[in-house]
């Protein structure tokens, strides 16, 4: 059977994408997503900016509800992970890990992006063993301890105030003496008692024995080294975006990308190559936004349910 649309990645993008090809006439989409559907938004622990919902909720509250409303109108959901996509024709091909092949009209990709690492000393060995990229999954171990976090984005401060509801005190690392939040975040950060600032500074070393982490060493701007002795390191520096999947054999990527590699789109989610659609964290200039990913899904699968009507009919 060949599918109307093959949707890759079950985060807000594609679960969105695949509520409205569903929901819009296609008969046969298929979501591939090898984990839960969600996305990373599941980790967040306060999610306080999407349109409509009001008071505390997670990020893993939020998704709860969005694939059953998927499948009820149809949208199947393939647990798989998806290798290649290439394009023989009319028809593309979505290679999935286990070798076989499934043909679509058309494919949205939705892979979203993934954590990315800071680069110092320590932080691949001590990875899982007291340095984390997840504040939800991981803070519940340094109840009561003292950690420090690395970054100065939404994401770093929005973990580190979830971090100083567990632990006695967080230090909040980051290489400039301004950040890049939302200002009413930072008012929150700078207002919180636990969370101890240490700016214009980057973190030099993590260090530990057998057993996990001990401490983190951090260097200023003018090479001074400082020693924060904790059993925790959460870094939160960007995100990597996750477009395997375009990727051929020879090396090259299906459609254009930029020189980040993410996915060049028009503002109907359409990339260079004809039946194509990108949607989420991995297009240019994502604003990285649940709400703006989800909007994403909706015009991606509005551009393809118009271009499989015109290739079949």
């Amino acid at each position: 059977m060949t599918l109307d649309c093959a949707i890759i990645g079950g985060g807000p993008a594609g679960l969105t994408a695949g509520l409205y090809t569903t929901r819009g006439g296609l008969e046969n989409v298929t979501m591939f997503e090898k984990g839960m559907p969600g996305g990373q938004i599941t980790q967040s622990s306060e999610i306080e900016n999407y349109p409509g919902v009001t008071g505390e909720i997670t990020g893993m509250d939020l998704m709860m509800p969005w694939p059953e409303q998927c499948q009820r109108f149809g949208l199947k959901h393939d647990m798989a992970e998806v290798n290649r996509i290439t394009k023989d024709g009319d028809l593309f091909h979505v290679l999935k890990s286990d070798g076989t092949s499934i043909e679509a009209h058309s494919v949205i990709v939705c892979t979203g992006s993934s954590p990315r690492r800071a680069g110092f000393r320590g932080e691949d060995e001590f990875f899982g063993k007291g340095v984390s990229t997840c504040a939800t999954c991981d803070g519940f171990f340094y109840k009561g301890k003292e950690v420090a976090v690395i970054g100065g984005g939404d994401t770093a401060l929005e973990e580190a105030l979830y971090l100083a509801k567990i632990c006695t005190k967080v230090y909040l690392v980051h290489r400039r003496d301004s950040f890049r939040a939302a200002p009413n975040t930072v008012k929150r950060v700078k207002e919180n008692e636990k969370i101890e600032l240490v700016l214009n500074s980057v973190p030099d070393e993590v260090y530990g024995d057998a057993s996990g982490v001990n401490g983190l060493k951090v260097k200023d701007k003018d090479g001074n080294i400082k020693d924060i002795q904790v059993p925790g390191v959460f870094v939160f520096v960007g995100n990597n975006v996750n477009n395997q999947t375009l990727i051929q054999e020879d090396g090259t990527y299906l459609c254009d990308v930029n020189e980040q590699g993410q996915v060049i789109v028009t503002l109907s989610m359409k990339t260079s190559v004809p039946g194509l659609f990108a949607a989420g964290d991995i297009r240019i200039e994502a604003p990285k936004q649940v709400v703006s990913a989800a909007g994403d899904g909706a015009v991606a699968a509005i551009s393809a349910i118009s271009y499989v009507d015109e290739l079949l009919n």
